[in-house]
């Protein structure tokens, strides 16, 4: 496949790196900054699933350089996905459909109503990994999982040869016959992880210390779930208990992206994760005290610099 990597961060770094070590043909369309990075000093992968070397990655900077892509794996964070709409529309143009990989679920009704309904797949991804000084991708988890389906009848062959190239290159790829409720359970956990954990500027061990603390987390998940219902989307009191286990069975010192970016002074995506979800709950009168609480909690470090 020709992939086009839009957002080569740690995830999109990491992921198309893998998908070039298999053998498919991976351009990493980045901004000037990052394209100095990874020119000066190529990409690493350094991982618990094996390292891998690329010391020449293909950059572009337009996607007025690259013909004939199939795909575009778009990997940016929410309050970036504005920037690069107008990019898309030419990749799409040019024939690729885009696989992104935003948490939340708003990215898909503005995706589709800027790039068409057949140009989006449903899509989600599972890894824990940063970028050293560098440039380079540090990955830290035992897993590295991306999870795909069609949003449209049109698009299963696309995701059938996704299917194929993940199953060529080391990681884990799902092509999923439900992916809306995937997405929504990822996004009923995240949005219930990242929020605790971000407002309190603690990781998940302290907040579990405090059961009254931990209790939030578990209603953030119950509204979500009932967003989700909302939605039309089968999203039961069994998911909820799941992911609220999974919290309690995270490391004492695991935290979400989202509090390491506060912890840094680094932009974050409350208003693309909790703000999102509070306009989804508007549109079908859905309250969402616990998650409004949260986001408003979080608010004042959204653009915070240290």
């Amino acid at each position: 496949m020709k992939i086009v990597v839009l957002g080569a961060g740690a995830l999109g770094a990491y992921f198309g790196a893998r998908w070039q070590e298999a053998g498919h043909e991976v351009i990493n369309l980045v901004r000037e900054g990052r394209a100095e990075q990874l020119q000066k000093h190529g990409l690493s992968l350094h991982s618990e699933m094996g390292d891998y070397v690329l010391e020449d990655p293909v950059i572009a900077q337009s996607p007025d350089e690259i013909e004939k892509p199939d795909l575009v794996f778009l990997a940016v964070k929410g309050y970036h996905l504005q920037g690069t709409l107008e990019w898309l529309k030419t990749l799409v143009q040019k024939g690729a459909k885009v696989y992104p990989v935003l948490n939340g679920m708003e990215h898909i009704s503005i995706l589709q109503k800027e790039l068409g309904e057949e140009a989006v797949l449903g899509g989600l991804s599972y890894i824990i990994a940063t970028l050293d000084d560098i440039g380079h991708v540090v990955h830290t988890s035992q897993f590295h999982d991306l999870v795909f389906g069609p949003l449209h009848p049109s698009q299963q062959s696309i995701c059938e040869e996704l299917a194929l190239a993940c199953n060529q290159a080391n990681l884990t790829g799902t092509l999923s016959p439900n992916i809306l409720e995937d997405m929504w359970k990822k996004y009923m956990f995240i949005t219930s992880f990242s929020g605790i954990t971000t407002a309190v500027n603690q990781p998940i061990g302290v907040v579990r210390s405090f059961p009254q603390t931990f209790r939030i987390a578990e209603r953030i998940l119950e509204e979500m779930k009932e967003l989700a219902n909302a939605h039309q989307i089968n999203i039961t009191e069994d998911h909820v208990h799941k992911a609220f286990n999974q919290l309690r069975s995270l490391d004492h010192e695991m935290t979400s992206s989202m509090h390491q970016d506060r912890r840094k002074g680094l932009p974050l995506e409350v208003e693309h994760l909790h703000g999102g979800a509070l306009r989804l709950g508007s549109s079908v009168e859905v309250s969402m005290p616990y998650t409004e609480t949260v986001h408003a909690m979080i608010k004042p470090y959204e653009t915070f610099q240290q």
